[in-house]
């Protein structure tokens, strides 16, 4: 399963209404297909941008976070409505968990909280399956990663 952000920059003069509309469109077009689902929204309101757009310095932020199954998610489609949208400034699309594997944190997956972790046969990948079976996002997911790790027994 693959994540993703989606950051949107509306023009600030687009109601705050219409705003939740734009982003409940953006939702659609990624929902439509399957295999995709939405894990999180937010608006983050009206911001100074770092540099004047079309000769507007403020932008509305939205943000949706959502995980697809492999080469399964329609961004591009995504990406040429929101190109093709006037009220929207900018937009980025970010993969994150390839930068999670890289930092060596855990990918938030939705894991039932009783399933054990998978017995691995050591090393690296037992470590990023445990991290994962009491993961998530926030502090419990970065405080498991801070946790030091049971010590291993080496033969002599």
């Amino acid at each position: 399963m693959r994540t993703y952000e989606l950051v949107v920059v509306y023009d600030p003069r687009v109601v705050d209404d219409e705003v939740g509309t734009l982003i409940g469109e953006v939702k659609n077009l990624l929902t439509a297909p399957g295999g995709v689902t939405i894990t999180k929204t937010e608006q983050w309101g009206r911001r100074r941008l770092a540099y004047p757009i079309q000769k507007v310095s403020e932008g509305k932020y939205a943000v949706v976070y959502f995980a697809a199954e492999d080469g399964r998610a329609p961004i591009g489609e995504v990406e040429r409505r929101l190109l093709q949208n006037e009220r929207v400034l900018r937009f980025l699309t970010t993969r994150t968990d390839e930068g999670l594997k890289r930092a060596g944190l855990p990918i938030p997956t939705e894991v039932e909280p009783d399933a054990p972790a998978p017995a691995a046969a050591g090393g690296a990948g037992e470590t990023a399956a445990a991290r994962q079976s009491e993961g998530g996002e926030g502090e419990s997911g970065e405080a498991a990663a801070a946790e030091p790790e049971e010590p291993v027994e080496e033969e002599e």
